[in-house]
């Protein structure tokens, strides 16, 4: 119900609303970390962009403008907008330790953009309440319930540096497209095995609920299916 390209426009005004926020100063301000952010999105980014031309889906991506960008937060997290727009916190730093785990990252949020994850998300939000007709004009006129959909979808209001959780299908998706496109980029994507079990070690000190609860996939499932995909991902690296 919900149109990718009308999530782009509503993107690009809530990410330029999160980094100029005077309340709040939100953009890093550590150079290095800045600039290794900047530098792995570059390849993520330049991968992904010759994989859809490639593959005949080069239309998709054609209005990207991408941009990435350290945020100052304690919190695990990182997102990536439809249309490009990335942020990666601070405190999802001490988990990737290295480039590659930063480009497991930011393939993975990335993937998410490309699969449409958010007109997906959106969609069904749309229809849990109701909404049918009309929402491709909704979105373009900012109408108050799908612009409330859209900041719970990325937490763009001022108390909002947080993503809703995707489902199970969608965080496998992401996972194995995004060994692909860190593989492409010229990182090995079984650093991302790695890189899972350290966030497994990070999360294991809080509770969580029954895998049937969660609409996240166990950690267990999550590396073992990584492991899986991982033949696959590997035909497309070659090391820089």
């Amino acid at each position: 119900m919900v149109d990718d390209s009308a999530l782009q426009q509503q993107a690009a005004i809530g990410y330029a609303q999160l980094l100029s926020d005077p309340s709040t100063k939100v953009v890093s301000t550590n150079s290095a970390q800045t600039q290794m952010i900047k530098r792995v999105g570059a390849k993520i980014s330049a991968a992904v962009t010759q994989y859809m031309n490639q593959n005949g889906f080069g239309d998709q991506i054609k209005n990207y403008k991408w941009e990435f960008n350290l945020i100052e937060s304690n919190e695990i997290n990182a997102w990536c907008m439809p249309g490009g727009k990335v942020a990666v916190y601070t405190g999802i730093l001490k988990v990737t330790q290295d480039e590659a785990g930063l480009a497991t990252v930011m393939g993975h949020e990335i993937a998410h953009a490309i699969a449409q994850h958010s007109a997906e998300r959106a969609s069904q939000m749309l229809a849990a309440q109701g909404i049918g007709a009309g929402v491709g004009v909704a979105t373009s006129n900012k109408s108050e319930s799908t612009q409330a959909i859209f900041n719970q979808l990325y937490g763009v209001g001022a108390q909002g540096l947080y993503i809703l959780p995707n489902s199970r299908k969608q965080e496998l998706e992401a996972d194995k497209m995004g060994l692909s496109f860190m593989a492409m980029a010229g990182y090995n994507p079984s650093s991302a095995v790695n890189f899972w079990q350290r966030m497994a070690q990070a999360s294991s000190s809080s509770a969580k609920p029954p895998v049937f609860l969660s609409t996240h996939p166990t950690d267990a499932s999550r590396i073992a299916q990584i492991q899986k995909d991982l033949p696959e991902a590997m035909k497309y690296y070659k090391a820089k």
